[in-house]
C-alpha cells in the first residue's frame, strides 16, 4: 500500500532532506529547502508512463563513432535560427525563459506560424484555444493549419497526443504547469518539474522530436525550478527586455549545439516580434546633438558588432552621501571605473552622484565599453561635449591603462559603415592592418591620452 510523507527538497540541486535545514548539504545555497509531499510504496512505481524499451546499443571507441552533420530545422526567424547556432536540433530540448509578459509565448507561437511545412504540436496549460487563436490571428492571419492547439497539463495525456498526432514538433507552455500521476505534489513543485522534464526528453530522444518547454522564472531572475532541470535540457534561452521598452533580447545560456554567446535582438510590435537586422541604429536613433555625458562605444555580442549610447550625469551630492546608479552596465564596474578617474587621472568625483545609462535598455557585458563610460562621466561632470562622430572602445585598467580588445576589426568596420569618423582604440591591439580603413584611428596607451585628443 502507498505512504505518503513529508520531504524538504532544495530547489536548487534537488537534493532532499527529512526535515526543514537552512543552508543545503549538496550544493550550499541558503534557504533553498521546500516542503513536498513523496509517495512510498508499489503504487509510486505502478503508476508510471510506457515507453517503448531502448535498444541496448554496443559501446564503440571515440575514434569509430560515425560523426554525421546534424540536420537543422529552420525555424523561419533568423534571430532565433542565429541564437540557437543555425535552427533546431531534432531530438533537442529547449528551454525558454523569461519573465511573465515579455513575449515568450509570442515568439514561440510566431515560430510555430512561419513553419508551416512542420507539424506541430502547441500544448498550453496556461491559455484557452481561443486566446491563442486571437494572438495567432494578429501575429499572421490564416497560417495556423499545420499547428494543433490542444490545452491539457496532464503529462500522461499529453504523451497519448504526441503518439496520436505524431508531430514533428512539440511545444509545451509552460513546463510549469505539468503534472504527473503517481506524484502528489502540486504542479510546478520541484518534484513534479523535475520528472515531468526527464519523461519529456526521453520521448524527445526516442522519437526524434524537437521540444520547446517555455519555463518561468523566480524573483532573482533564474528559471524556477530545480537547477537539475537547466541540466537536463540541452539548450537554455533567456528572452531579457523592460517591458516599458519595445527591444527583446534573446540570449544562450546554455547550447549542445552552438555557441552561447550569440544573441537575438526583437522589437515588439502590436503584430509580434520584429527582427532587428541592424542593432546599431537602433540604439543610435534617439541620439542628441551637443549635449555633454553622452559617448558612443563599440560593442561586441557574441559575433555581432553593434554602437551603443552611453549616457552619464555627474551632480553634486544633495544628501551629503553620493548615490552610484546603473542602468545596464554592472554597479560594480562602475565603482571601480570611477576609482580609477580619481586616483589615476585626477578627477573629484567623492562627493558626486553618478548615475550611468545605457540607452534602450541593453544590458551590456562587454568590458570594451570602459572607455566609452569614463568619457560620458566626464564629459557630464566637466560639461563638455564629445564629438558625436567619434567612437570609443577600450577595455580600462586599474592602473588607467586602455587594454586591448577583441574582435577589434569588426568595432572599427561597424563604426566605419555608420558614418562615424573617428575611432579611438587600445595602442596595443597588434596584428590588425588598419591601412584599409578610411576612418581615422587614434591608438590610446592611457586614459589620459584619450583625454586630451577628446577635450583639447
Amino acid at each position: 500500500m502507498a505512504k505518503s510523507k513529508s520531504v524538504f527538497v532544495c530547489t536548487n540541486c534537488g537534493s532532499e532532506s527529512p526535515k526543514w535545514i537552512g543552508k543545503c548539504y549538496s550544493c550550499g545555497e541558503w534557504n533553498s529547502f521546500v516542503e513536498e509531499i513523496a509517495i512510498t510504496g508499489k503504487s509510486k512505481s505502478s503508476r508510471t508512463i510506457s515507453f517503448s524499451p531502448l535498444e541496448v546499443q554496443k559501446p564503440v571507441s571515440v575514434n569509430n563513432v560515425v560523426a554525421d552533420t546534424v540536420p537543422r530545422i529552420d525555424t523561419g526567424i533568423d534571430e532565433l535560427n542565429r541564437v540557437l547556432g543555425g535552427g533546431m536540433v531534432p531530438g533537442a530540448l529547449v528551454l525558454v525563459g523569461g519573465e511573465p509578459g515579455i513575449g515568450k509565448s509570442t515568439l514561440v507561437l510566431q515560430m510555430a506560424l512561419k513553419l508551416s511545412e512542420v507539424d506541430i504540436l502547441y500544448v498550453s496549460g496556461e491559455e484557452s484555444q481561443q486566446q491563442i487563436k486571437m494572438r495567432a490571428e494578429r501575429i499572421a492571419p490564416d497560417k495556423g493549419d499545420h499547428c494543433l492547439v490542444v490545452n491539457e497539463t496532464s503529462l500522461e495525456k499529453v504523451v497519448t497526443h504526441v503518439n496520436n498526432c505524431k508531430p514533428s514538433l512539440l511545444i509545451i507552455d509552460s513546463v510549469q504547469t505539468l503534472e504527473r500521476e503517481g506524484i502528489e505534489s502540486a504542479p510546478g513543485s520541484v518534484s513534479q518539474i523535475r520528472e515531468c522534464t526527464a519523461a519529456i526528453m526521453r520521448i524527445a530522444k526516442e522519437k526524434n522530436l524537437p521540444v520547446i518547454l517555455i519555463g518561468h522564472i523566480n524573483k532573482e531572475g533564474s528559471i524556477a525550478g530545480p537547477k537539475v532541470l537547466e541540466h537536463i535540457v540541452d539548450v537554455v534561452l533567456q528572452f531579457e527586455g523592460d517591458r516599458q521598452h519595445m527591444y527583446r533580447i534573446l540570449r544562450s545560456a546554455k547550447n549542445r549545439f552552438g555557441s552561447t554567446s550569440e544573441i537575438g535582438i526583437f522589437e515588439m510590435l502590436g503584430t509580434g516580434l520584429r527582427e532587428v537586422l541592424n542593432p546599431s541604429e537602433m540604439f543610435l536613433a534617439h541620439q542628441q546633438r551637443d549635449m555633454s555625458g553622452i559617448a558612443i562605444s563599440a560593442a561586441v555580442e557574441g559575433q555581432r558588432p553593434f554602437l551603443i549610447e552611453v549616457q552619464a550625469l555627474a551632480g553634486t551630492a544633495a544628501y551629503g552621501t553620493p548615490q552610484r546608479s546603473s542602468t545596464g552596465f554592472d554597479l560594480r564596474r562602475l565603482n571601480m571605473l570611477l576609482a580609477v578617474l580619481e586616483k589615476r587621472a585626477g578627477f573629484k568625483l567623492a562627493a558626486k552622484d553618478v548615475f550611468l545609462n545605457i540607452a534602450g535598455g541593453l544590458k551590456v557585458n562587454d568590458p570594451a565599453i570602459d572607455l566609452a563610460v569614463v568619457t560620458a562621466i566626464l564629459s557630464s561632470n566637466t560639461d563638455l561635449t564629445v564629438d558625436r562622430h567619434t567612437a570609443l572602445t577600450g577595455e580600462v585598467g586599474l592602473s588607467g591603462e586602455i587594454r586591448p580588445v577583441t574582435r577589434i576589426e569588426q568595432r572599427v568596420g561597424e563604426a566605419q559603415k555608420l558614418g562615424f569618423k573617428k575611432i579611438i582604440i587600445p595602442r596595443y591591439n597588434k596584428g590588425v592592418d588598419f591601412s584599409k580603413y578610411s576612418i581615422e584611428i587614434f591608438q590610446a596607451d592611457k586614459i589620459e591620452e584619450a583625454f586630451r585628443d577628446l577635450f583639447a
